[in-house]
Parts: structure tokens; C-alpha cells; sequence
């Protein structure tokens, strides 16, 4: 039985595709646009590298968006794996933000096979024919989560940077203003009470 007399079997196909030259052309471009992949979302299995002061790592994603065949049968795609993410770098200064198991983020999918490209990071032919295959995906974001606990936020009232645990400063650090800690003005200008001559010492910040 064929797709056009079952209705139980879904189709791109309409009657009106069958109707005209133009519209026998557009069935066919977009049975063919059909198998172009630009960006998906997925989630995170497994990562590499991930967290500490090292190159750029690798993730294993599981595409959200099922494939559906002509029965309306909902088959999930497999894990896609060895997957490059992206960190906010630029030579040897970066940002280390990298995802977590289980977060929901877009990847894109490159045109071509870039499988040569991730092994040797140079200009080189693509590593197959292959075209607009998920097997040349690139992990962008994280687009979907719960608050964070631990940021930097940028708003109209400045910059807040918040820790449960630390923050930790490996530089000389200097301040172009005033420097308060829990209330007290610290910075160059600050005063203390107490002061004695001798081996005394001052009291707190006032």
C-alpha cells in the first residue's frame, strides 16, 4: 500500500506536490533540506578535561530531539561521542567554564567531516565524503538549568562574584578605589582606633 492511500504513514508529501512541475520540484528540495542538520539540543553523558587548568576537552552528548519514521514511531538517536566543546579562549588566556554531566545545551553540526581538523588542529581535507552529519558536532552551551550557586554576574548595579567555598587570587592585585571588608573601610585611606606608642598593637578598621 502506498504512503499517499495509508493515512496511518506520515509523509512530507502532499497532494498538491503531485499537481505541477513546481510542485514536484519542491517536494523534492524539501525531502532533500530534510537531511540538513544545523543545530540540536542535547545533553551531556560524559565529559573530558573537564574543570581543571588543561586544553580543551571532549563530550559525549545524547541528541534530545527524536527521529520520528513514517508510522509516527519515535526512535531516539544514539550517543554521539568525542564531541569538542567550546571554551572562551583566545591563545593562552581562557576562561575554564566547562559543562557538566547532565546539563541541556545547542550543538551545531559542521558541514563536513571535520574528524582530521580535531586531530591535528591544521588545514587539511575533510577526513570522509561525508556531509552534515551529527558525527561533526560541536557542543556550543549550556541552554537549559537550574540557578548556579557559584557566578559572576554582571547587572546596572556592577559586578558580584559569589562562592560557597572560595575565591582565590593567584596575582599581584591592585585596587584603583576603596576596599571594604564586612563594613570596614580597608583600602589606603581607613583609620584605627586604639593606637598606643610602643609594642602595641591598633585596633580594628574603623
Amino acid at each position: 500500500m502506498s504512503q499517499e492511500t495509508n493515512p496511518s504513514i506520515q509523509t512530507n508529501h502532499v497532494a498538491s506536490d503531485a499537481a505541477s512541475e513546481v510542485g514536484r520540484m519542491n517536494f523534492i528540495i524539501r525531502s532533500a533540506l530534510s537531511g540538513l542538520r544545523t543545530a540540536m539540543p542535547v545533553q551531556i553523558i560524559a565529559v573530558t578535561n573537564a574543570g581543571g587548568v588543561s586544553p580543551i576537552g571532549t563530550v559525549d552528548v545524547q541528541p534530545l530531539v527524536s527521529a520520528v519514521d513514517g508510522n509516527g514511531t519515535a526512535w531516539a538517536h544514539g550517543i554521539i561521542y568525542n564531541v569538542p566543546y567550546m571554551r572562551i579562549q583566545g591563545g593562552s588566556n581562557g576562561i575554564i567554564l566547562d559543562p557538566a554531566v547532565g546539563d541541556v545545551g545547542i550543538a551545531t553540526v559542521c558541514d563536513r567531516d571535520i574528524s582530521t581538523v580535531k586531530n591535528t588542529g591544521a588545514v587539511s581535507a575533510p577526513g570522509s565524503n561525508r556531509k552534515n552529519d551529527m558525527s561533526d558536532m560541536v557542543y556550543l552551551m549550556t541552554i537549559i538549568g537550574q540557578a548556579p550557586t557559584q557566578y559572576i554576574q554582571f547587572n546596572s548595579a556592577g559586578i558580584t562574584i559569589t562562592s560557597p567555598t572560595a575565591v582565590i587570587i593567584n596575582a599581584d592585585v591592585t585596587i584603583n578605589g576603596t576596599l571594604t571588608n564586612n563594613g570596614h573601610l580597608v583600602g589606603s585611606t581607613h583609620t584605627h582606633g586604639g593606637v598606643t606608642t610602643g609594642s602595641g598593637y591598633t585596633g580594628a578598621p574603623t
